[in-house]
């Protein structure tokens, strides 16, 4: 792993260049300037790949007091411009969920090896598919991992039907318990995660025994928590009320998984 350091007012940053066997990937951390032993919460991109959006969010994250990590899911450098480019980023881990599982333990691999990180006490957060990508090492009882916060997230299970050949690849579902806590912040109106589909995942955790929670706000699509989604035809827009009432309870979150 090979790290690029730079230094900013009250925290200090680097590019983590990690790797899924041949893949290199192409990480981002914040952490606060000073101390040790702090708790470590890694952000999970959406469909689009790496881009400033998670890296804001790990600043965001350190000036809370926790190392902020950013993933890549993707492979350094892959970054959709347009829908088609994000879905076809996107849909190789969908239809097959090993593949995913790979680039997660890849992550959390990186995220051991930060100078000062305390790797007891992880935490995941993601927006889309970020959220699916947390939910999914929820899921799969990833150690270390306390608490995984979905925003706006694809609730897909790992046991999802498809007809693609690829679905004979997918990671089978873990019977043991889910351990991490579980917050999905969830548009009720997401058209990518519709109420049965809210309904269904709820019926999961129950029977993983999970410790989980969804806060679903009204009159929120998909996106919510993004300033420049404004595309109502295709179901993403930015909510102000939904994106702060979310990161207000995330705050909380936090505090009470990793203190």
């Amino acid at each position: 792993m090979r790290l690029h350091d730079a230094t900013f007012p009250a925290m200090r940053t680097s590019e983590i260049t990690y790797h899924d066997g041949s893949t290199e990937l192409r990480g981002f951390m914040a952490a606060p300037d000073a101390g040790s032993h702090h708790p470590v919460v890694l952000v999970f991109h959406a469909w689009r790949g790496h881009d400033d959006f998670v890296r804001d969010e790990a600043r965001k994250l350190a000036d809370l007091g926790y190392i902020g990590f950013a993933a890549d899911m993707y492979g350094a450098g892959k970054l959709g411009t347009t829908n088609e480019q994000c879905s076809a980023l996107m849909t190789p881990f969908m239809q097959d969920r090993s593949l995913l599982k790979r680039r997660l333990d890849a992550a959390f691999a990186a995220v051991r090896t930060i100078g000062g990180a305390d790797a007891t006490r992880l935490g995941a957060m993601g927006f889309c598919f970020g959220g699916l990508c947390v939910l999914d090492a929820a899921r799969h009882g990833i150690s270390g991992l306390r608490g995984v916060a979905a925003f706006h997230a694809l609730f897909a299970p790992l046991s999802s039907p498809s007809s693609t050949p690829l679905a004979m690849e997918s990671t089978a579902v873990p019977a043991t318990p889910i351990t991490a806590k579980v917050l999905a912040l969830h548009g009720y109106d997401d058209p990518m995660a519709t109420p049965d589909q809210l309904v269904a995942f709820a019926a999961e955790m129950g029977a993983r025994q999970a410790d989980w929670e969804v806060c679903a706000y009204g009159g929120t699509v998909h996106a919510f928590t993004n300033p420049e989604a404004n595309n109502a035809a295709h179901g993403t827009v930015y909510q102000q009320r939904a994106d702060q009432r979310s990161r207000e309870r995330v705050r909380d979150f936090w505090r009470e998984c990793l203190a």
